[in-house]
Formats: structure tokens, sequence, C-alpha cells
């Protein structure tokens, strides 16, 4: 029998809140924390990139790490999606492939010491991989925002924070609570 829309709501709204209670997701924001805190004040990038609805994520994060963090007379912030120069992008996938599209970009403007941020709901992405290898290569910090039990992404993460689903929706839904937290914490607790 198919269930109400209240029903389906509440359970929806339960497994949600279920995924948020795992204790090493907590942990994982933290590290990362403590990880952009010190990237702020090394005057560090900070990378995001992924596919499709994570990289609509990448860009609305990227976005506002980079605004809602402002503190007049401090550091700000230095972030950038990968996600979005697409006419670069584009290039990439055309003259090279589709899989290179991030590593190509950490590859031209990635140092020691930045920070790639790489998400991938299932944790599979080719493109999102590559990136991370890269960055990996380059001595950057790497952190994996991701569900599914962490994909072929986990071990390429030195902080993975992996969101205990199979179900997309709830994933994304956690990788956007779990980044406007680390804004909020860093606007309001963290400022530099």
């Amino acid at each position: 029998m198919p269930h109400t829309p209240q029903q389906y709501t509440e359970r929806y709204v339960h497994e949600t809140i279920e995924c948020l209670k795992a204790p090493y997701v907590a942990e994982g924001i933290s590290k990362v924390a403590e990880r952009v805190v010190k990237a702020r004040a090394e005057g560090r990038n900070i990378f995001f990139f992924g596919n499709g609805g994570s990289a609509a994520t990448s860009s609305h994060m990227s976005q506002d790490l980079g605004k809602l963090t402002i503190v007049e007379g401090k550091p700000r912030f230095r972030t950038l999606s990968l996600t979005d120069p697409l006419p670069l992008i584009l290039a990439w996938a055309n003259d090279k492939s589709y899989s290179e599209i991030f590593a190509e970009q950490v590859k031209s403007h990635g140092r020691p010491g930045d920070i790639a941020i790489g998400i991938s709901g299932s944790g599979n992405s080719p493109n999102v991989l590559r990136g991370l290898e890269e960055a990996r290569k380059l001595g950057m910090t790497t952190i994996g925002l991701i569900g599914m039990g962490g994909g072929k992404m986990k071990p390429l993460c030195d902080i993975p924070i992996v969101v205990p689903s199979n179900n997309m929706q709830h994933i994304e839904d956690l990788h956007h609570i779990l980044l406007h937290l680390l804004t909020s914490f860093l606007r309001d607790e963290h400022p530099a």
C-alpha cells in the first residue's frame, strides 16, 4: 500500500536524521573544520568539484564558504569550484577526456598545502577520482563527501566523510547539511 504524503515525509525525515547521527559524520566535519581554518591562516586554496547534483553542491558550497564567512579586516577563505568554468571543462573533455576535467584544473591551480574537496554520491565518479589523485600527487589535503560505502574514492581521501546511505537523495541532502554546518561554524564560532 502506498504511503500518504505525510507518512512518506515523516519516513524521509527520520531516515535523513539517522544518517546525520552517525558519530563519524560529526568527527569528519570537525577534522575538515580544523584543516580549512589552517588553510585560511596560510592563504591556501580550497577547491571543490563533483558531478551532476554534486557539481551544483560544489558551486554552492564554494560560494557559501567564500562569502558567508567574511569578517572585516580578517583573511578570507580562498575557494574555487572547478565545476564552474564551463568552456574550460568542455575543452578538456573534448581534447583529452571527460575523466580529466578536474585533474587538469588541479594540475594548473593546485599547490602543496591546498585542499581538494571531492563530492560524489557513489564515490566512483572517474573525474572526481582523477582530481583527487592529482591533488594527492601535488601534496594537497584531500577531503571526500561520499555515500554508498565510499566506493573507490574513500582511500583517496585524507578525510573521507561517508554518508551511511545508498539513497542518493539522502546522500546529497547530507552533503548540503554538512557543508552548511561547516560554513555556519566557521562564520559563527571561528571567525578569523
